[in-house]
Parts: C-alpha cells; sequence; structure tokens
C-alpha cells in the first residue's frame, strides 16, 4: 500500500477531498518525523510507537579493500507495533 493508496481510502471512507486528505497525512508524517529529529518518540495508543534506537559504535568490514573500519554509535528511527495491532495482523493474516 501506498501513500496515494491510503490518502484513497481514507477519501472514499470519510467522505472529505483526497486534496486536504493528502495535505493531512503529509503533515502526520513531517510531525512524526520531526519529533523524532528532536530526540522525542512518539506513541499512538493502539496503534504502536515511533521510537529511537541508539545503535552501539561497532567494527565493519570494507570488503573491496579488506580493511577493517570503526562503525560510529548512532541513532536510528524504528516503529514498535502495539499489542493489539500485532494481535490483529496474526489473526488475519494467513500462513503461507
Amino acid at each position: 500500500m501506498t501513500k496515494a493508496d491510503i490518502v484513497a481510502e481514507i477519501s472514499d471512507k470519510t467522505g472529505i477531498e483526497k486534496v486536504a486528505v493528502q495535505a493531512t497525512v503529509e503533515a502526520f508524517m513531517d510531525s512524526v518525523k520531526n519529533s523524532l529529529a528532536d530526540g522525542h518518540n512518539v506513541y499512538l495508543r493502539g496503534f504502536g510507537s515511533f521510537i529511537i534506537k541508539e545503535r552501539a559504535e561497532k567494527t565493519g568490514r570494507n570488503i573491496s579493500k579488506n580493511q577493517s573500519i570503526i562503525i560510529p554509535a548512532h541513532n536510528i528511527p524504528a516503529f514498535k507495533p502495539a499489542k493489539t495491532f500485532v494481535e490483529d495482523v496474526k489473526d488475519k493474516v494467513a500462513v503461507k
């Protein structure tokens, strides 16, 4: 599902114009991104959390030059689904 699919589905369900829905969805994504960039997690009860994970410094390998390199500690954004979210997906997705 793409952002355009999400906008179309919300527009169909609510009757709000697609332009307004798209602006809302983009504003939501910008708010989440800006909050994480500022170091604040975003918690959406019943859906999940957008969190900042800290990665420790580690040794990597540049295989083209056959050298060890140090990868510095850094933060990455992550999504942790809520328990009800996980249960709903488990119940509805058929095992292949």
